[in-house]
């Protein structure tokens, strides 16, 4: 396992287990008997996932291979959970394996070789509620109070083109923030907005 980062480790989190993932929809190529997703199809090949971040609040970095041998490797996810932390309140709480799949796929989809460019990943209740507090943008009931939105931009990809990418995979949530310069993408019901 290679996990690289500059994040401090801030104590312990659980995280997610093999059964978390099966139950998330991952890895059920033998116990559906529907055809798999594209998605499912192209995830189900790669038995080692690698990402690389930029957390743009606390400059943070951490380019860790948090899927291996066909297995969610527990020290890259917490090593993740912590790049995503609340930077507000320095927070940290698991991140959805499942988000970090998408994210995967968004970024092989788009071809880019750089950094995803973290915006916001986990929130609070007590940030999300602030923010909710002077902008209307922010859901009462936001994904990232459950780690399982993250809000990205990344360089040299337009963002239009991001967008496009996050809703051609037919997956959760996708938000389209172009005066902020973000795309979010969650792992919600599939439904589409703009900000």
């Amino acid at each position: 396992m290679r996990v690289h980062k500059t994040a401090q480790d801030a104590g312990a989190v659980d995280f997610p287990t093999r059964r978390m993932a099966l139950k998330a929809g991952l890895g059920l190529v033998a116990a559906v008997a529907t055809p798999m997703p594209a998605w499912a199809r192209i995830l189900a090949k790669k038995p080692n996932r690698e990402l690389s971040f930029l957390n743009l609040h606390t400059g943070e970095r951490l380019k860790a291979e948090y899927f291996h041998n066909g297995q969610y490797v527990p020290s890259a996810m917490h090593a993740v959970s912590v790049l995503l932390r609340d930077h507000h309140n320095n927070k940290i709480h698991p991140i959805d394996p499942y988000l970090l799949d998408l994210a995967h796929l968004l970024h092989a989809n788009v071809a880019s070789a750089t950094p995803i460019n973290v915006v916001c990943g986990y929130r609070s209740p007590e940030t999300n509620a602030m923010m909710h507090e002077v902008s209307a943008g922010v859901a009462v009931h936001s994904m990232h109070i459950q780690g399982k939105a993250i809000d990205i931009r990344l360089p040299g990809t337009r963002l239009s083109s991001l967008r496009k990418a996050a809703l051609a995979l037919r997956q959760g949530g996708v938000g389209y923030y172009p005066e902020d310069n973000f795309v979010h993408i969650d792992t919600g019901k599939v439904r589409h907005w703009a900000g």
